[in-house]
């Protein structure tokens, strides 16, 4: 059976709960893959009050919709993050902020994300994706010098941070689904490889796919996949347009914003830029990937009312299952 495919709701975190998930339904969406902003999910409150979850589940039921991740990136790019600053500010509620001491910030952050794993397990579902920040991802260029020693005191730092959240998430049986992302402690292929390691390979941290954040990277997502097979907890789907090449417009960026054509590469909605969806939806067919598809709508220069329903359109053009036999198998009939 054809994977279930999803709608993010974090970009979509302004409109009320239950507005989006009226929209995802009459598009044709599976379920949603749900925020822990706006007023989508509250994991504090989700940890404890019943009739809370039972009004979220109420919303779902009456759309049609299921739920199969929830996603907590902005408090779990706190745990980690150095420095801790107005952008975090900006994008942390009061609980988490506090008075803004940085080390109490991170705590905070952390007593969150457990609490998103056990409000997961109360809404029966198995996986969180999200971030986890880095101490060290101010170092990424490697200059002013930085020493070996300091890049291994920030996976260290990772290490003792999100192993005590780890903990929970083992008691109540799920998983976090780490999005490989720039200013992440895991951004490529190597530095996914050292978080594994950082961690010792424990089975409740593993990995959201999503190739947006490779292909400007000139990393191969489908290789990813193969590579990172058994770690392979969620999939995003968001694409990228990669400028041609002109001499001018460089993959940092240039401190230029979205949508200006300027930029060296930009996000663009599902099936618009340059990711190989069909040999990504291949690569995951060929791990047995059976979770849900879920579609994470970026794009400064198409309104998201258009390109949610087009990108669902586009993936289920795209996402066939493989075949329950091989095409040859005909000719191993032993009919004369």
């Amino acid at each position: 059976m054809t994977r279930p495919i999803t709608l993010f709701t974090g970009q979509w975190a302004d409109l009320p709960f239950e507005e989006v998930a009226r929209l995802a339904s009459s598009w044709g969406y599976d379920g949603l893959e749900i925020a822990c902003w706006g007023d989508h999910l509250d994991p504090d409150r989700g940890a404890v009050d019943d009739a809370y979850l039972d009004g979220k589940r109420a919303v779902l039921d009456r759309y049609g919709l299921k739920v199969f991740a929830i996603s907590n990136h902005l408090k779990g790019q706190a745990v980690c993050d150095d420095p801790i600053d107005g952008r975090h500010r900006a994008m942390l509620p009061d609980s988490v902020w506090g008075d803004g001491d940085p080390e109490g910030v991170r705590r905070r952050a952390a007593e969150e994300m457990k609490n998103t794993a056990r409000t997961a397990a109360r809404l029966g579902v198995d996986t969180v994706v999200g971030f986890t920040g880095s101490a060290i991802w101010k170092y990424v260029a490697m200059f002013p010098p930085v020493t070996q020693e300091v890049i291994d005191a920030g996976y260290r730092d990772f290490a003792d941070r999100w192993n005590p959240i780890l903990d929970v998430f083992d008691e109540v049986g799920v998983r976090f689904a780490h999005e490989v992302h720039p200013s992440e402690i895991a951004y490529d292929h190597w530095t996914t490889r050292r978080a594994l390691e950082a961690i010792g390979h424990r089975e409740a941290f593993g990995l959201n796919w999503d190739p947006s954040h490779m292909m400007w990277q000139d990393l191969d997502p489908a290789g990813f996949i193969l590579d990172f097979a058994e770690r392979i907890y969620h999939v995003d789907c968001k694409d990228v347009k990669l400028a041609v090449g002109n001499g001018r417009n460089g993959r940092l960026g240039s401190h230029l914003a979205w949508a200006d054509l300027n930029r060296g590469w930009d996000f663009v909605s599902t099936g618009h830029g340059d990711v190989p969806w069909e040999r990504c939806f291949r690569a995951l067919n060929s791990i047995g990937y059976k979770g849900p598809i879920s579609i994470e709508w970026e794009d400064a220069g198409m309104d998201r009312l258009v390109g949610a329903p087009d990108a669902l359109r586009f993936v289920r053009g795209k996402l066939f299952d493989a075949p329950a036999a091989a095409f040859d198998a005909a000719f191993r009939t032993g009919a004369q």
